[in-house]
């Protein structure tokens, strides 16, 4: 509902048909390593950013290592909605009408959107500037990704991009810049609460 038409107005039909091919095959090592490297970086520079990346960098760590299988994919079905359904649960039951649709919240909401589109129009500038200086052409759609809704940010890149093209398939592509941008707002929180809690 917020991206394609900013997506849209800001990529021609030329842009939003460019494909893009694999670079390389990432080995299982780097698979491995990326989430202990990334979490050791977080908890030297970002102590306070830490316990969040840190559930994010055990589930992919869990996942690529291939050691606790079956835990991996109890985490990736039948916990992750129970906790889900839990998290809505205990949201929903502290939002009373009262207190809730006030002018602050209202307006959170709406920097909240705002915030969204502006990212997602950021995301596709910056891919348009890469292509001026890159001879390996990037999609302008997937800069749209970068915001940290995932994976939807990423399908909806994808969608935009077979509308033009319906053979040009960018989810895997899109997911890159939407896992950078949930470590990006794992980390600005992180440095928010620093902040939030030193006043």
């Amino acid at each position: 509902l917020i991206q394609p038409p900013i997506m849209k107005a800001l990529t021609s039909e030329t842009e939003r048909k460019i494909r893009m091919v694999q670079l390389r095959t990432v080995s299982k090592r780097e698979k491995i390593l990326f989430p202990v490297v990334l979490l050791m970086l977080v908890a030297l520079l970002l102590p306070d950013a830490a316990p969040l990346l840190g559930m994010f960098c055990f589930g992919n760590l869990m996942r690529e290592s291939g050691v606790v299988e079956r835990l991996s994919d109890t985490v990736q079905n039948g916990l992750i909605n129970i906790v889900t359904i839990f998290l809505g649960l205990s949201v929903g039951a502290k939002l009373v009408a009262d207190k809730f649709l006030q002018p602050q919240t209202l307006g959170i909401l709406l920097l909240g959107v705002i915030a969204f589109g502006i990212g997602t129009a950021a995301g596709v500038l910056m891919a348009k500037l890469l292509n001026l200086c890159s001879k390996n052409k990037i999609n302008p759609l997937i800069g749209s990704a970068g915001v940290s809704a995932v994976p939807m940010a990423a399908r909806v890149s994808n969608k935009v991009g077979l509308e033009s093209d319906p053979q040009n398939f960018l989810l895997m592509h899109a997911m890159g810049p939407n896992v950078a941008g949930v470590i990006g707002s794992a980390i600005a929180a992180g440095v928010m609460l620093k902040y939030v809690l030193a006043m």
